[in-house]
């Protein structure tokens, strides 16, 4: 079992910007963001691999970047250029996918979410 716990959500304006933090109690091979906005269905943001490897879906490439600290087993997301299209209950996932995309799945872990709004 491992355990994820999200932080860094919050509200901003337009433009403006934001890091999730995703604190793991374990390593699993493959993490993911996921972003689920009001009547919508949830889906992959981002992933990325302890070992390096990250990967973005279009809507957010070149706007949302993943960072990892290996020591304290956390993974970031730094949201910048934020659209209020980008409002939604943010999640963070981890499973044993090789094949380590925002797409994939199973994910088998999932943190309890945590809230980005941004305002025009």
């Amino acid at each position: 079992q491992v355990q994820l716990v999200e932080s860094g959500g919050g509200s901003v304006q337009a433009g403006g910007s934001l890091r999730l933090s995703c604190a793991a109690s374990g390593f699993t091979i493959c993490m993911g963001w996921f972003g689920q906005g009001p009547e919508k269905e949830r889906e992959g943001v981002a992933s990325g691999t302890w070992g390096g490897s990250t990967n973005y879906a279009d809507s957010v490439m070149g706007r949302f970047t993943i960072s990892k600290d290996y020591a304290k087993k956390t993974l970031y997301l730094q949201m910048s250029s934020l659209k209020p299209e980008d409002t939604a209950m943010y999640y963070c996932a981890a499973g044993g996918l090789e094949n380590c995309r925002p797409e994939s799945k199973p994910y088998t872990y999932w943190g309890q979410g945590t809230q980005v709004t941004v305002s025009s």
